[in-house]
């Protein structure tokens, strides 16, 4: 049988480097953000990096489970589609693969007890399906990077 999304990303070994990968795809999407919504996902971006020191990890640490899970059925099908990038797999289906991953933080923000993290994520949520589907290449490539191992 073949390896889940899960076993193959929350390995032990792996997850650690998966959490970081994520970290800097983050970085790298939000530096290339312009326009009202960009200078809107920057200035919230840099809310929560400042909050606290190891609170983006920590949340990254923390989502990073619910967004294996969510991905897991578009990457059982990618599997068995025979296609060759997932990253192409997951444009064709944006706006959904988009709103299956920001389901995880919709779900964290309800339950977060800290304010100044919840305006933040409130005043990018609008947008942010949008967002998320520039960055499904970079997604797509970073599982596709552990997941052909």
């Amino acid at each position: 049988m073949a390896a889940t999304l899960r076993d193959i990303l929350l390995a032990p070994e792996v997850q650690p480097k998966v959490t970081a990968d994520c970290l800097k795809l983050i970085d790298q999407e939000v530096r290339q953000k312009s326009g009202v919504s960009g200078t809107a996902v920057k200035v919230a971006y840099k809310t929560v990096k400042t909050f606290k020191p190891g609170y983006l990890h920590s949340m990254m640490e923390a989502l990073l489970p619910d967004i294996v899970d969510n991905l897991e059925p578009y990457w059982a099908d990618f599997k068995a589609s025979g296609a060759s990038a997932f990253s192409d797999y997951l444009v064709k289906r944006g706006e959904e693969v988009s709103e299956a991953l920001l389901s995880v933080t919709d779900k964290h923000a309800e339950s977060s007890e800290r304010p100044v993290i919840l305006k933040a994520y409130r005043t990018v949520r609008g947008g942010a399906a949008k967002h998320v589907a520039t960055a499904l290449p970079d997604v797509g490539a970073l599982v596709q990077k552990y997941g052909a191992q």
